[in-house]
């Protein structure tokens, strides 16, 4: 009870009042990433859409669908997305020195994966 009271007054007064402004910051860069992947997803159907209203091949709507699933390994097609979330890197970098966060590239990587998970 002696480390718990001494470890609770201090996150109370030096991390807890700057949790929200901390998590909207760290917001924006994630919700960039996404919409960015959500643009990117909406784009590519649009496309074998189209492909597929001019083409009636159900041969190349099958290709195309199959591009489509492997999109989240496309490194060329998500870096767009990605370099959204590494802005998180920046802001990270403040917290380290601030709060001691370590780990930030772990941060970056897995909202990464995330993005590739959710397309």
């Amino acid at each position: 009870a002696t480390v718990s009271e001494p470890a609770q007054k201090c996150c109370a007064e030096n991390i807890q009042p700057f949790l929200t402004s901390i998590l909207e910051e760290l917001m924006g860069p994630v919700s960039s990433g996404f919409a960015e992947v959500r643009s990117l997803f909406d784009k590519e159907v649009n496309e074998i859409i189209q492909d597929f209203q001019k083409t009636n091949d159900i041969t190349k709507l099958k290709e195309n669908v199959d591009q489509l699933v492997n999109l989240p390994f496309n490194s060329v097609k998500m870096e767009p997305c990605y370099l959204k979330v590494n802005l998180l890197q920046e802001l990270l970098q403040d917290l380290k020195s601030r709060f001691k966060v370590y780990h930030i590239d772990f941060v970056v990587q897995r909202t990464q994966n995330f993005m590739q998970e959710v397309l």
